[in-house]
């Protein structure tokens, strides 16, 4: 009996500081949400997209005002809330749904904003749109604080008009722009905007030429990272040794890839950068070009990707375009292959807005596309300043797309990537053997007609291939496994000869 009485008090006990404990728990957790800032993505019903996604380069050109100063603080905020809103109204006619313009606009401009979107909505309209840069002067600010009138010059803008899921229209609308905002509860709300001007997009001179003499090169990835050059594991003394090797098969350029998300997507890593800028001074003093292809695993080109993809390839840019060792730009690997997931027109679209981007801050070096085969070659010829494509088939077909590419373009036309897997083994009985390898790269430089500007796939075996590259399948990782002229223990393949002394 006592030992009853014992345990249902023990039972009790427990029972009441496990319910004290909870509560103290609760209340703690009351507390640190009120001693936190309020979200206000979460207050102004927007998406955590705006953060990250939404980046448009932003300039202010003139702040000057004949009153009150701009305060920097007010500034800032002013640009904050002036892209807020215009984010908002792009979601809203993508979506049909109007949350979040309340936020944004004042009721006189937004009852405006409402009626347009109820016509579209009743046409089944929907229209897809970014905004790619601002150029911003004060115009005016009130006394008060409270009123500020704005000059958006050379506003960039990118559309896609759908009716009935079908598309209407494309294309980029430059405009100026005159935008009336007030501070309603802490917001710089959009009162009215005017377009004062509209502008026909710049025209983009491709570049007639590629530095002196034939590009002779292949394409590069660190053997114990391969598709992670710029990963952790970078060493300049192992760049060095890398570089000694190509120097020792008598080539002259070297193609790099920047993979998107890796690098940080539109906010670059310092630590990427650096490691890039010196693969790049390895390069320049081991006599060393190097094409640096700017997107590698990207895929996605949707228009809410844009601004963040522009700063991306902004940063990289203006970061290395003075760098000796750079030839030229390979702006994205592969795009075609792009073309049954995300559409031809949309993947085009996007690497035109990119082309323009480069040339607007780089005016010197010349910028290809990599695509995936002869057959997409000349597409967007008349925008990129030299022609590139891949070729892994026969080379005794060289020849005959040489003399067609030639015919219809008067560009230079580089074979970026080609190359032999020797993959003969468990999961490819039938595979090439080394001695094949050898025997494919000495028909290459012995082909008439063949291209005079190449670079070859790749420099090493690789021990692990990423899934993202050739799948999870082990007879696809074989074959990417085995396309290098130096083994995986470091011993130089019979090709590796044939190339030296080509």
């Amino acid at each position: 009996m006592k030992r009853n009485k014992l345990l249902y008090r023990s039972v009790i006990l427990l029972a009441f500081l496990a319910l004290n404990g909870f509560i103290l728990f609760g209340i703690s957790q009351i507390l640190a949400y009120l001693n936190t800032g309020a979200d206000t993505s979460k207050l102004l019903h927007l998406g955590t997209a705006l953060k990250t996604d939404y980046i448009p380069h932003l300039q202010w050109t003139d702040i000057k005002n004949p009153g009150r100063p701009l305060e920097p603080y007010t500034q800032e905020k002013i640009a904050r809330d002036y892209l807020d809103a215009w984010y908002v109204r792009q979601v809203a006619f993508n979506s049909g749904d109007p949350n979040g313009i309340e936020d944004h606009y004042t009721a006189m401009s937004r009852q405006k904003l409402y009626a347009l979107l109820d016509e579209n909505n009743a046409q089944d309209v929907r229209v897809e749109s970014t905004t790619l840069s601002h150029h911003l002067s004060l115009e005016f600010y009130s006394a008060d604080g409270t009123l500020a009138v704005l000059r958006d010059t050379n506003l960039e803008r990118y559309q896609r008009v759908f009716k009935h899921d079908f598309l209407q229209f494309q294309g980029t609308e430059i405009a100026d722009y005159r935008v009336v905002l007030l501070l309603e509860n802490g917001v710089w709300r959009i009162r009215h905007i005017q377009q004062l001007a509209q502008h026909e997009p710049p025209v983009i001179q491709a570049l007639d030429f590629l530095p002196k003499g034939a590009i002779e090169g292949i394409n590069y990835y660190t053997q114990d990272a391969p598709w992670d050059t710029f990963g952790e594991s970078y060493t300049t003394q192992r760049t060095q040794t890398d570089f000694a090797y190509i120097k020792e098969l008598n080539l002259n350029t070297i193609r790099i890839f920047i993979g998107y998300e890796d690098f940080g997507k539109g906010a670059v890593k310092p630590e990427k950068l650096n490691r890039l800028l010196d693969l790049l001074n390895v390069a320049a003093a081991s006599d060393l070009k190097v094409i640096v292809t700017l997107f590698d695993f990207y895929g996605n080109y949707a228009l809410t990707d844009w601004a963040q993809t522009q700063q991306h390839l902004t940063t990289l840019v203006k970061a290395i375009q003075e760098h000796p060792a750079l030839i030229a730009w390979d702006l994205k690997n592969e795009p075609d292959l792009d073309f049954d997931s995300r559409g031809e027109l949309l993947v085009h679209a996007w690497l035109s807005q990119m082309i323009k981007v480069i040339k607007r801050i780089d005016t010197t070096h010349p910028i290809t596309i990599g695509w995936s085969s002869a057959a997409a070659a000349l597409q967007l010829e008349d925008q990129v300043d030299y022609i590139s494509f891949h070729h892994y088939t026969a080379l005794d077909e060289l020849p005959e797309i040489m003399t067609m590419l030639s015919s219809q373009t008067e560009k230079p036309i580089v074979l970026e990537e080609f190359g032999r897997s020797a993959n003969q083994g468990l999961w490819n009985p039938l595979g090439h053997s080394r001695k094949s390898q050898a025997a494919y790269y000495q028909e290459f430089f012995t082909t008439q007609g063949r291209p005079v500007h190449f670079l070859s796939w790749t420099l090493y075996d690789f021990e692990h291939i990423p899934n993202q590259v050739a799948g999870p399948y082990p007879w696809r990782k074989q074959k990417q496994q085995y396309f290098g002229l130096i083994d995986k223990n470091g011993e130089k393949n019979e090709a590796f000869e044939v190339v030296k002394n080509r």
